[in-house]
């Protein structure tokens, strides 16, 4: 199992993605959360509102949910981040690999 971190600049943006992962079965679930973002970008420090999105997927498909982020994402760096898991409950990991392919 694998977790995925991005961020969105809205909820809409999000949602769409996600539920588009989702339907794709290139995710099990996902997590959004709304906060506050400080960055550099293009020589200033800019600071935003954003969504976060967790992800949960397996690791096979890492590869694929990473270009099909890319392709869904409005932002022209979007964030895409692997984050590997050394350990999760068995119920859940079971879960996981049931839903997706």
């Amino acid at each position: 199992m694998v977790l995925v971190y991005t961020t969105f600049p809205d909820w809409e943006s999000a949602e769409k993605a996600v539920k588009k992962l989702l339907e794709e079965k290139l995710v099990a679930c996902a997590n959004l959360r709304e906060h506050k973002a400080f960055y550099w970008w293009k020589g200033s420090i800019e600071e935003d509102d954003e969504v976060g999105a967790l992800l949960k997927t397996k690791v096979e498909l890492w590869k694929t949910l990473k270009e099909r982020l890319r392709e869904l994402h409005p932002y022209e760096v979007p964030a895409i981040i692997r984050v590997d898991v050394d350990h999760v409950s068995s119920e859940y990991l079971n879960w996981l690999l049931e839903v997706l392919p």
